[in-house]
């Protein structure tokens, strides 16, 4: 009898962010990776580009669903086609951050595999590539992972062309019989796990509850619209380091102080006072992408940051409060947002239910990015601007992600929300660096 086909599921977790995607901007993140100067054409980055994507299998599949009772959807190879990579001219480079969020909070089409990328071209040379996909495919850790595979093989130029990428697999897609027996196999697994779950769901309940209560309202939390527009600040990222370890704090304790703060100052511009503000923080879990896993698999953190009080105190009450709710189950909270998210979206209340929460102020994602640059077609990446979208009544999220020394972190707004960029940019420069300054007196 022929043995069943695997059949690459969607997890969880990437379920949640299949079924949210109910606009009004498109579940998307991604990426700018900034070239620096070298004798590759945009060409050259277009093809390095083409061959590192076909040496990831789940850059050529899409999202197959099921008949009803035969699981959840699942991977199959797409329709054999050259890999989305196109090119944008652009007038300057100061239109490529510009030219990033539109690929960002562009639809991508489901009959195709759900990711493009756009090589930037200022002055006839490629300056920058912009990599966005749908949240389905990766978290913050795997998107990392996925952006190392598609830049130039480490080690010497000869040794890295002596080894083509490997082809997709082209396994025919599964059959009805291959679905159930995986279906059933699922049903044996949950069985055998359910000696694990109430310690997992009183992890879950730790992760995702904590105390934090509803969030203050404030003129941040209103109803987003289908724009978006974004700026980066850069800080040394020993400097914030340094400044967290001083506090018994984490660099992603260090962001949320900085953040908070720096909404705190536009909310005061703006004559609101508020006690504190939430911010969800995605919590991972795994630690790192070695494994080239992709997929989602994170749980959910609210964190109530207080805005009274030195940088320092506000550090430390804040690290006090995430080291007790980290538990060895990271990312257990999705046994309960997953199942509330999907009910939700089967009954169309997702989309209302964002529009008027009152859990979180803000959203944060950190990820710790390579510590030395990576390299594309030859041209070395200076610098990499993470990007991700706001949801719901969130007006404004942050992204970071350190790279090769730097913390960057990326202010994403509905500008019909918060039309005030630049000067709430201006308010995250001050706060981190209030936080590295009071670390550098102290020493």
């Amino acid at each position: 009898m022929r043995q069943p086909r695997p059949v690459e599921r969607l997890g969880p977790g990437d379920v949640v962010q299949l079924v949210t995607d109910v606009g009004p901007v498109p579940m998307n993140v991604g990426a700018l990776l900034r070239l620096g100067p070298g004798a590759s054409t945009t060409a050259d980055v277009v093809v390095a580009l083409s061959a590192r994507a076909a040496s990831v299998p789940r850059l050529g599949q899409v999202v197959a669903t099921p008949p009803p009772g035969l699981g959840r959807p699942y991977w199959v190879d797409a329709p054999a086609g050259a890999p989305p990579v196109g090119v944008r001219r652009l007038a300057g480079v100061d239109g490529l951050l510009d030219a990033a969020v539109d690929a960002v909070t562009t639809p991508l089409p489901w009959d195709r595999p759900p990711w493009r990328a756009l090589v930037l071209e200022v002055d006839g040379r490629p300056a920058g590539v912009v990599v966005a996909l749908h949240h389905v495919l990766a978290d913050g850790v795997a998107g990392l992972g996925l952006l190392a595979a598609l830049a130039d093989p480490a080690g010497p130029p000869d040794a890295r062309a002596a080894t083509p990428p490997p082809g997709r697999r082209g396994d025919p897609p599964p059959t009805r019989r291959d679905l159930l027996l995986d279906v059933l196999a699922a049903h044996r697994a949950r069985l055998r796990s359910l000696a694990r779950a109430p310690a997992r769901l009183r992890s879950a309940r730790a992760e995702l509850l904590g105390g934090t209560g509803r969030a203050p309202a404030c003129s941040l939390n209103a109803r987003t619209g289908p724009r978006r527009r974004a700026a980066t600040v850069d800080v040394d990222l020993a400097a914030v380091r340094r400044a967290a370890r001083a506090a018994g704090a984490t660099v992603n304790d260090a962001l949320l102080v900085a953040t908070t703060g720096a909404l705190g100052r536009l909310l005061a511009d703006r004559g609101e006072a508020v006690p504190a503000l939430v911010v969800s923080v995605p919590v991972a879990a795994r630690r790192d992408d070695a494994s080239g896993a992709m997929g989602n698999l994170v749980g959910v953190m609210p964190v109530r940051v207080d805005l009274a009080g030195t940088p320092v105190a506000r550090l430390a009450a804040v690290a006090r409060d995430t080291r007790a709710r980290r538990g060895a189950a990271r990312g257990a909270s999705t046994a309960l947002v997953a199942p509330l998210f999907r009910a939700l979206a089967a009954v169309g209340l997702f989309r209302p239910f964002v529009e008027r929460q009152r859990l979180v102020s803000t959203f944060l994602t950190n990820v710790a990015g390579p510590a030395v640059p990576l390299r594309l077609a030859g041209r070395t990446v200076t610098g990499v601007t993470p990007l991700t979208v706001t949801a719901g009544n969130v007006g404004v999220a942050f992204a970071a992600l350190s790279y090769a020394g730097r913390l960057g972190v990326t202010v994403v707004t509905d500008p019909d929300v918060v039309p005030e960029l630049a000067r709430l940019a201006d308010h995250l420069d001050a706060e981190l660096g209030a936080l590295t300054g009071a670390a550098s007196a102290v020493r």
